[in-house]
């Protein structure tokens, strides 16, 4: 459709790296006009942990519009709210030992992480937040202020103030622990660091390169801001929901932040919600105090409640999420193992990982031949330099080999002959092709 490059902004992404017109996605597959089928290790960026079109969610979803449901509520109190935080009380918060207040933010995670940011400084009465080097924490002024990556803070437009970069577990070598230092600089009047009202994290940085924190440097981190009187806020936006094997992405390590923020995959169905836990004393807003008109997505609430519902109720998906991890981990150890040479290596915790390879150039021509196979996998990292894998938590093993196959001889093709990658116009031209394997996938 020439109708996307008359009218459309050139801000757009996903769409260059995957040029095809889509019209109709199932579990992990997506379709496009043409009929051919794909694998989706995107995954909506990670909102979409249970698949597309998920037929537990959608028959629920359904139901609730048949009968005339409310759909945007606003903050009133509506049955459809209030059954799913029974739910989510019950079987998230509840069994883990968190005493959180929920507040419902707006509609995305870059509104939740606002949310965070704003409470931290109301209650602390401080201005300055430490962040860390690589993190990712969306798009608004004050998450740009707290993200590394320079390209997005550059289109900000404005100066960005308020906040101070640490290094990340990992950034100046496995050797040093970058706690140890933050530590010393909140301890010295001198460090030039004003005493933070909070400090942000990622557990593993999605859109900085995969990056996973050990959960020992996570405790530590936890001990070092009770140290300091500092509310630890962990954006648990992508990571969260699953996606490392727990609900929580903080669980392993055993500590209860003061503010979490939670996104993405919160509601199952791609549907927008975000939320902000915090601990009770926390909640000082005066009514209306921040506020936003789609904070009331009630079909979102639907599908969430059926979500938790349906795979948090007990451990078992759990534990199938993090064999699926291991699978993974085991098998890019392989692929890093054969193809490296030094130039890959791998990241990540439980079903987020990544493939780093060393350049953007060839991680490009990786994804790009990938997609004419038949897998559709992004990249993230400062330089895209990063494989990221965000299938859905609930992909079927043979699909799961299957896509890592794909991706592996991609990686093994690029490898043995570096070639040109086609320009966007090529593939709308029609020199695209769907390798036999994929072509072999059942379609409805």
């Amino acid at each position: 459709m020439k109708i996307f490059e008359e009218i459309e902004s050139e801000v757009r992404s996903y769409a260059r790296s995957f040029p095809r017109i889509f019209n109709r996605a199932k579990d992990e597959h997506v379709y496009d006009e043409e009929g051919n089928v794909y694998l989706d290790f995107l995954a909506g960026a990670g909102s979409l942990n249970y698949g597309h079109n998920n037929e537990l969610f959608k028959k629920e979803l359904l139901k609730y519009i048949e009968d005339d449901g409310i759909t945007q509520g606003l903050d009133l109190h509506t049955r459809a709210k209030g059954e799913f935080l029974e739910s989510f009380n019950e079987y998230i918060l509840k069994p883990r030992d968190l005493d959180y207040i929920v507040m419902f933010t707006g509609p995305t995670g870059t509104n939740a992480v606002e949310a965070a940011l704003k409470t931290a400084r109301k209650y602390t009465g401080r201005e300055n937040v430490i962040s860390f080097t690589n993190g990712w924490h969306g798009q608004t002024l004050g998450s740009l202020a707290i993200t590394g990556n320079g390209h997005h803070r550059g289109g900000a437009g404005v100066s960005l103030s308020g906040a101070t970069r640490m290094p990340y577990d990992g950034y100046l070598g496995d050797e040093v622990d970058t706690t140890n230092y933050l530590d010393k600089v909140l301890s010295d009047s001198s460090s030039g660091v004003d005493k933070p009202a909070a400090v942000i994290v990622e557990t593993v940085q999605g859109e900085g390169g995969i990056n996973a924190c050990s959960m020992t440097w996570l405790k530590s981190l936890s001990d070092v801001c009770k140290k300091h009187d500092v509310l630890l806020i962990i954006d648990d936006i992508q990571a969260g929901c699953g996606r490392t094997g727990t609900f929580f992405s903080f669980e392993e390590a055993g500590i209860y932040p003061d503010i979490v923020t939670v996104s993405k995959s919160l509601s199952g169905y791609g549907l927008p919600f975000a939320i902000l836990l915090m601990k009770p004393e926390l909640d000082q807003w005066k009514p209306g105090e921040h506020n936003g008109t789609f904070r009331g997505n009630n079909p979102a609430f639907i599908t969430a409640k059926a979500a938790i519902d349906n795979y948090w109720k007990d451990d078992k998906f759990a534990k199938e999420v993090q064999a699926k991890g291991d699978y993974i981990a085991q098998r890019v150890d392989k692929i890093v193992e054969k193809y490296g040479e030094g130039n890959f290596n791998s990241h990540g915790r439980g079903m987020f990982r990544g493939i780093n390879c060393v350049s953007g150039d060839i991680a490009g021509k990786i994804t790009h031949n990938a997609f004419t196979k038949g897998l559709i996998i992004e990249t993230s990292g400062t330089e895209d330099h990063v494989v990221k894998f965000l299938c859905p938590l609930t992909i079927t093993q043979e699909n799961l080999e299957k896509g890592i196959n794909i991706l592996e001889e991609s990686i093994k093709e690029v490898c043995a002959k570096a070639g040109d990658i086609p320009e966007e116009k090529d593939y709308f031209e029609g020199d695209y092709s769907v390798s036999d394997e994929v072509d072999k996938m059942a379609r409805p």
